[in-house]
């Protein structure tokens, strides 16, 4: 019965990636001509390497599940109605982002946010979105965005932080309650599953956008104890040693070197001793050069000033020179979770 049960899974979760892969990538094809003409298109060897790690991704989520790292349901979490709802406006929205595009409209964000309160790297429209992280209705939009962008498989890629995170509570004898920080929480989409993997973990979850925050607390608002919190990355406002796990999701990209070596220092500094780092967020150049043509197209396609340098500056240096020790890097279609621990 257990292999019945896994070969419908296993259909039931084919039927819906292929649901959401087709159409993000018809959008995905109509945008790019919309915006420069037919691009040349990448050859077959570098389809079938980007194929492949897509095709990794998808095993390794189903395993997961079948291995007890996280539950069933959240194969089948993707809100599809609520997605269905945003995604005219999604539309509605892009002739405005290929006018920002062309014209390098990177400066055009809301008065009413008061950008002056934010580092200047943040006081920018990233992937040319209206307002940028400024505003409820760029917030609102976020989610099926990124979905878009990634074919479906952006929540996929998220919840591959939680293994490591169930392998160390599982052997860790720290006393409750357990504390896990999500660093650049967004949306809250991350702390979601982690949630539902893990319901005794108390949660908190730390961005620079206030308004983001407020669609994670209504996303959250099933789960009774996560504290939210709108602040600077670079100086959190928590004690030293306050959380077992820290984690964070696609943040690292979007910071210039300086500020990234910053944020790492002050993850291990709220991290307890024995405490565990969990970093997902592109690929790079280091462990991810057959699909270099794929990552190279984002600084072209989207606002990203930053990410040519992130490409070229392995995680795993500045993670072990904030003082932690990295434990495993794991590939995860375009992107990576890298898995760290402050000594004890």
């Amino acid at each position: 019965m257990a292999s019945l049960a896994s070969g419908v899974t296993s259909l039931a979760y084919g039927a819906q990636q292929l649901g959401m892969l087709v159409p993000a990538t018809l959008t995905q094809r109509a945008v790019r001509l919309l915006e420069r003409g037919d691009a040349p298109a990448p050859g077959k060897e570098r389809l079938r390497a980007l194929h492949g790690r897509l095709r990794e991704l998808f095993e390794r989520d189903l395993a997961n599940v079948e291995a007890g790292l996280y539950p069933r349901k959240l194969l089948f979490s993707v809100p599809v109605s609520a997605y269905a709802r945003s995604l005219p406006h999604l539309l509605a929205e892009l002739p405005r982002v290929v006018r920002r595009r062309r014209a390098e409209g990177w400066r055009e964000l809301p008065d009413a946010a008061d950008p002056d309160r934010y580092p200047p790297y943040f006081r920018r429209t990233f992937h040319w979105q209206t307002d940028g992280y400024l505003s409820r209705r760029s917030a609102k939009l976020y989610d099926v965005g990124v979905e878009f962008l990634f074919a479906g498989t952006a929540d996929v890629m998220r919840r591959q932080v939680i293994p490591p995170i169930t392998r160390h509570l599982s052997a860790s004898a720290a006393p409750a309650p357990r504390r896990l920080l999500d660093v650049a929480c967004g949306t809250g989409r991350t702390l979601a599953q982690i949630g539902a993997a893990h319901p005794d973990l108390k949660l908190y979850g730390l961005d620079l956008s206030p308004f983001y925050l407020q669609e994670a607390r209504a996303a959250l608002e099933a789960i009774p104890d996560v504290s939210l919190v709108a602040e600077n990355a670079e100086a959190m406002p928590f004690a030293d040693g306050l959380f077992d796990v820290v984690t964070s999701v696609y943040l690292f990209h979007e910071l210039p070197r300086n500020a990234r070596r910053r944020v790492l220092r002050e993850m291990a500094r709220v991290l307890k001793p024995g405490g565990l780092l969990v970093i997902e967020d592109s690929a790079q150049y280091a462990e991810a050069s057959e699909i270099a043509f794929f990552l190279d197209r984002f600084p072209e396609d989207f606002h990203e000033p930053f990410y040519r340098d992130y490409l070229k500056d392995d995680l795993r240096l500045p993670i072990e020179q904030a003082g932690l020790v990295v434990t495993d890097v794991v590939p995860t279609f375009v992107a990576k979770v890298v898995v760290a621990q402050k000594p004890a």
